[in-house]
């Protein structure tokens, strides 16, 4: 079995380390590319299908059935897809520190598949629902609502997935991109389109869910719809363990949070030392592995070497100074703040598909002839959208925007995160106009509309999301420190768990703010128009500050590349050389300490 602990700090010279599965150099014609790639997305495949199996319906379960009030049936929803987001980072902390990506994501889907059976059971058992109420009873509010102790085994279920899934999610990508060598002109042509096809892939999946298994769990029975999704749990963990020969594994490489508070911790204790002459004097200069920038300037004293580190020859101890590549990637990090900060309202705009659309839904005419359609799984139509604008991605926009641009990406991550902004605070426009003629001819015609008006929400939430989902994690991933790959993938994460924390918070606000008259269990009684030209204008202005920030964020280096002349050279998404770049920024810190 490959090599996957990490015995205190890893030295760099083992990083980007790859190996096979008996720890032996990668043999790059029987492990990786599409068939390795392919056998480690199974994983997502079926915990999306566990999670949006769970997430689509659960709202209509906990109001129904639990008989719990709609804004805080919403509130258990988006707090437990906020911790499953939450607790990728954790996910992505062990991995980069300790187990390695495979190992995270076999032990997270083996946990992951124990949450769903304990949701199984929690669902099946009599004893873990209130009384059924009926219709008279329920109309009046004299429903008995679930206990604490009847709700017990439902949150331990729910945040038993939520752990192994957060594992999955940082690890999994992160683990499928590893089997691409991007310096292999043909493998780099492949990994441009790996997160794409990824996200279609998962989608897939998703879609499955809402049609599907929520169909089973409203016509079959909630046990039947959970239970297969444990099902393919299983499978998935068989499979990704079954493929272990084919994979390509980079080891671990210590704890990458250790080197962030290292590098923070000593440019404080040094911050009183003058800047050098010229950064080249910094610690390991002439060895750093990344280009040296001029941004995040007080970083640059954890390198400097006193007196004292110079005459012991301490620069090599990392806790009394650091190298110029510690401090690098810490500068890296710290650039992706201000972009992470302004992807976290899409995501409180998303959650409202799995919230309060769904509870839409089951007020407005679903028939199809005899047949209902159930609530949660009108939101079908958000996963085809994605699928559908994933496709045109793929086939249309990039090739289009190559011939434009002549940027082999196409689209830039930052310009696919915002079309995704864009399209979101479209779809709240689209909602609150909608909500208000439903809830109109709801209350002065007593007719039900159509629940395909609630498409126009849908789809334009999906693309959004086929932008913003594959430009985030590919921001996060591409911008990240090489060591930081899970970690980073954890904090794109972290963005929708956010997103889903503040959807939460906000309903909890307009809730008391508007003695609960935006937000009611009837929502023909409520305004929940309302709430959606909320987040429209907070969506709008997100993206005006996501403008500013994306506008002065400066790409990582290109990875390096060996050109004719047989020097190696390293080229940013500008086109300029590392070279190039590297004098002016020394020119421009000299400048900085010149009087």
């Amino acid at each position: 079995m490959v090599l996957v602990e990490s015995h205190g700090e890893k030295d760099d010279s083992n990083e980007g380390t790859v190996v096979d599965f008996r720890g032996n150099p990668v043999d790059k014609s029987k492990t990786g590319g599409w068939l390795a790639a392919g056998l480690i997305l199974g994983s997502e495949l079926s915990e999306r299908i566990c999670v949006m199996g769970i997430s689509m319906n659960l709202v209509t379960y906990l109001v129904g059935d639990l008989h719990i009030s709609a804004a805080k049936s919403a509130t258990i929803v988006t707090n437990f897809m906020g911790a499953l987001n939450l607790l990728g980072l954790l996910g992505g902390f062990l991995a980069d520190a300790k187990l390695g990506r495979y190992l995270t994501v076999a032990l997270s889907a083996s946990i992951t598949a124990l949450g769903v059976i304990l949701l199984t059971l929690a669902t099946t058992t009599p004893s873990m629902r209130p009384p059924y109420c009926d219709d008279y009873r329920r109309k009046h509010h004299e429903c008995i609502e679930a206990n604490g102790r009847q709700l017990a085994l439902l949150y331990a279920a729910l945040y038993t997935t939520a752990l192994g899934g957060g594992g999955i999610k940082s690890n999994v990508s992160g683990f499928g991109s590893d089997q691409f060598d991007v310096g292999d002109p043909k493998e780099e042509k492949a990994m441009i389109f790996f997160f794409n096809r990824f996200y279609f892939g998962i989608s897939l999946g998703s879609l499955f869910a809402v049609i599907v298994l929520v169909y089973i769990q409203d016509n079959v029975g909630r046990g039947w719809g959970y239970g297969i999704s444990a099902v393919t749990m299983v499978i998935a963990v068989a499979v990704l363990i079954c493929g272990t020969p084919w994979y390509r594994f980079k080891k671990p490489q210590g704890s990458p949070l250790t080197i962030v508070w290292r590098v923070l911790l000593l440019a404080l204790k040094k911050k009183k030392q003058p800047y050098p002459s010229h950064p080249s004097l910094l610690n390991d200069y002439d060895n750093r592995k990344v280009p040296y920038t001029p941004r995040f300037k007080f970083l640059d004293k954890a390198a400097i070497l006193d007196d004292n580190c110079a005459a012991n020859a301490e620069k090599n101890n990392p806790w009394l100074v650091s190298t110029v590549t510690h401090v690098e990637e810490v500068k890296m990090v710290i650039k992706l703040l201000p972009i992470w900060s302004t992807c976290i309202l899409f995501w409180t705009i998303y959650s409202q598909m799995t919230t309060f659309t769904v509870e839409q839904a089951t007020i407005m005419h679903r028939k199809i002839g005899s047949f209902v359609i159930p609530a949660g799984s009108f939101s079908a139509f958000l996963i085809i959208s994605i699928l559908l604008f994933t496709s045109l991605n793929e086939k249309f926009f990039v090739p289009l925007a190559r011939k434009i641009t002549h940027n082999p990406q196409g689209i830039t991550s930052l310009q696919r995160i915002g079309i995704g902004l864009v399209f979101s605070v479209a779809a709240m426009v689209g909602a609150a106009i909608i909500e208000k003629e439903r809830r109109e001819i709801a209350v002065e015609k007593e007719v039900k509309i159509s629940a395909f008006w609630l498409l126009v929400q849908f789809f334009l939430v999906g693309a959004g999301e086929a932008f913003a989902y594959v430009g985030q994690l590919e921001f996060f991933i591409r911008e990240a420190p090489d060591r930081m790959k899970s970690m980073s993938t954890g904090l794109f994460l972290s963005t929708i768990s956010m997103g889903f924390f503040v959807s939460s918070l906000l309903v909890s606000i307009v809730d008391h703010v508007t003695n609960r008259n935006w937000l009611r269990n009837n929502l023909n009684k409520g305004k929940l128009n309302n709430f959606y030209w909320l987040l429209a204008v907070l969506g709008f202005l997100n993206f005006l500050v996501f403008l500013i920030f994306a506008s002065r964020h400066q790409y990582k280096m290109q990875l390096p590349v060996e050109p004719e002349s047989g020097e190696k050279e390293l080229k940013g998404l500008n086109g300029e050389t590392i070279q190039d770049m590297e004098k002016k920024a020394s020119l421009q810190a000299v400048g900085e300490v010149e009087p």
